[in-house]
């Protein structure tokens, strides 16, 4: 966008801090602390360049797009099952839709994965499950008897179907404890804390047997799970006093999923089923690759050099069925700028390290730590977070070079202002059949990448004329772009953490003649309640923009 005539201003500009910053630069402040004055630099000279430029050329490319979805656990069972078809049939449209309203805004966040679990069980057993929550206990499609039942978790296939009938690219089934049958203990979770699998030793292979089998009954019904994960999170115990435990769980040593992972392996050979078997979930991305941990914990840590490493053991790209894809969740590695940064930095160099073609798949996320305070004082508020959940994605995306990226979870009970855990506040009237709905602003959030960064993308590598460093640009503002090589469509995401406007202008390189035709559309988040995603054309890419204070902004073209 070179040409600097035309200025089509997103939201309202507000000059308070420029008029403060301007104050401090001429009359001076008491001195600062080091990380307080730096910041005051930046903030003066990102006032004073009052564009910033951003630089994209379609053959300067990154790491290609899969897809970018969510989970739809535990509260999928009532909803699907039996939340009157209206509600239900809008709370698959906020996900799955990529259709546009009357004001060309988006009408859902056109999510490309869609996340299955496959029940152990727990809700058969009821409150002798040990699991305290009635909705967090999963049934399973199994008995002990091996009988199959594929009526068993109906609310979770109808949300499945839906999915696939909004044309979502990717399906994900994946596990978070055997059968209860199959486990050491008769429950779902682990009652002693050795962090051994609470799977039987001699029931790996029905296991694997039963996780093949449902994903073979599904395709012959014509829903097609293209990833299959077995394990999650296995560096956690999950153990606790049965009454008090709050998820199935199961945990894993490095070991026992390779065990389990060559089962599996043959019996979706033997099922002939072309699912892939995602791994390993990792309850952190440094589980991954950290070098300094216990020696306790050295049998399920180091997890990228143990099962991709081809010299190791346990190297697992032997088996036609794994994938290439490092799936780690993004918990409690964002309590802070430095270390949000430096474990995506490390986790990157340690796939890259290791083989050249490994993919890096965030799969789980949400607010569960404190880092979402992020230093600001007071009650976070619904955009606060919105914001936080963008700079993860983000710095994931950029920094960590993920390939896909994977929130946790769709929908949950709770406040629509306070959105730590869900994209979709859930209030259920007391027999759980019914219940009200509301889309939050960690929907849009995820929404600016999920409904345009599509699979197949790559992402582009952003040049900036203010000059920020990925510290400062954390605080300030976030720039991702990506684009379709073939058609040149293009899509850029800021995430302005300011308190104040920035005005940016695009400058697209090597673009195809169709590409600067088309008229640009700029998607808009902010604090203002009916300000999600809301569309906005440019007169043309020679159109300037302004990103509002504390907002998101996806800019298409």
């Amino acid at each position: 966008m070179r040409n600097h005539v035309n200025r089509d201003r997103i939201g309202p500009i507000r000059r308070g801090p420029s008029v403060l910053l301007l104050i401090i630069f001429l009359f001076g402040v008491p001195p600062l602390g080091g990380s307080e004055e730096d910041r005051l630099k930046t903030e003066l000279r990102t006032e004073a360049n009052s564009v910033v430029t951003v630089t994209l050329n379609l053959k300067e490319t990154a790491q290609p797009i899969r897809n970018i979805g969510a989970s739809g656990c535990w509260y999928s069972e009532n909803i699907g099952r039996y939340w009157p078809e209206a509600k239900k049939e809008r709370i698959a449209e906020l996900l799955f839709s990529r259709e546009l309203d009357a004001s060309r805004s988006p009408r859902g966040i056109g999510l490309s994965a869609w996340r299955f679990n496959i029940g152990g069980g727990t809700a058969e057993q009821g409150q002798a499950s040990g699991i305290r929550d009635a909705d967090r206990r999963v049934e399973c499609f199994l008995d002990a008897d091996g009988n199959y039942d594929w009526s068993k978790q109906a609310g979770y296939v109808w949300f499945v179907k839906q999915a696939q009938a909004y044309g979502v690219e990717d399906l994900i089934a994946f596990s978070n404890t055997p059968p209860v049958f199959f486990t050491q203990n008769g429950y779902g979770f682990k009652t002693d804390r050795d962090v051994l699998s609470n799977l039987r030793p001699d029931k790996v292979v029905a296991f694997a047997e039963f996780l093949a089998a449902v994903v073979k009954h599904f395709d012959e019904q014509g829903l097609h799970f293209d990833y299959l994960s077995p394990v999650n999170e296995p560096q956690w115990d999950w153990s606790n006093t049965p009454g008090r435990a709050s998820q199935e769980g199961c945990p894993w040593q490095n070991e026992e999923i390779h065990r389990l992972v060559k089962a599996l392996d043959e019996a979706l050979t033997k099922t002939r089923q072309n699912a892939k078997i995602l791994l390993p979930e990792a309850a952190r991305l440094d589980f991954l690759y950290k070098q300094d941990v216990p020696e306790a914990d050295l049998g399920k840590s180091r997890q990228i050099a143990a099962f991709w490493s081809p010299n190791n053991p346990l190297y697992l790209g032997g088996f036609s069925h794994v994938c290439r894809y490092v799936a780690g969740h993004s918990y409690f590695t964002d309590n802070g700028d430095g270390q949000l940064l430096s474990t995506r930095r490390d986790l990157a160099q340690a796939i890259a390290r290791t083989d050249q073609n490994l993919e890096y798949w965030q799969s789980e996320y949400c607010l569960l730590g404190n880092g979402y305070r992020d230093g600001r004082r007071g009650r976070p508020s619904e955009m606060d977070h919105a914001l936080f959940l963008a700079k993860v994605i983000h710095h994931d995306l950029v920094v960590g070079q993920a390939t896909a990226w994977h929130y946790w979870n769709a929908y949950e009970p709770g406040r629509a202002s306070s959105p730590r855990y869900y994209l979709i506040a859930l209030t259920p009237d007391s027999d759980r059949r019914d219940g009200q709905f509301a889309a939050t602003k960690c929907l849009w959030a995820l929404g600016h990448y999920s409904r345009f960064v599509r699979p197949g993308m790559k992402r582009l590598v952003v040049a900036r004329s203010d000059g920020l460093s990925d510290e400062q640009a954390a605080q300030q503002v976030m720039i991702s772009a990506f684009a379709d090589e073939q058609t040149g469509k293009a899509v850029v995401v800021i995430v302005n953490y300011r308190d104040a406007d920035v005005t940016l202008d695009i400058d697209a390189t090597g673009f195809p003649a169709s590409a600067s035709a088309q008229k640009p559309v700029v998607y808009t988040t902010s604090a203002t309640s009916d300000e999600n995603m809301k569309a906005r054309p440019l007169d043309s890419l020679d159109s300037e923009v302004v990103c509002a204070p504390r907002s998101i902004m996806t800019v298409t073209f």
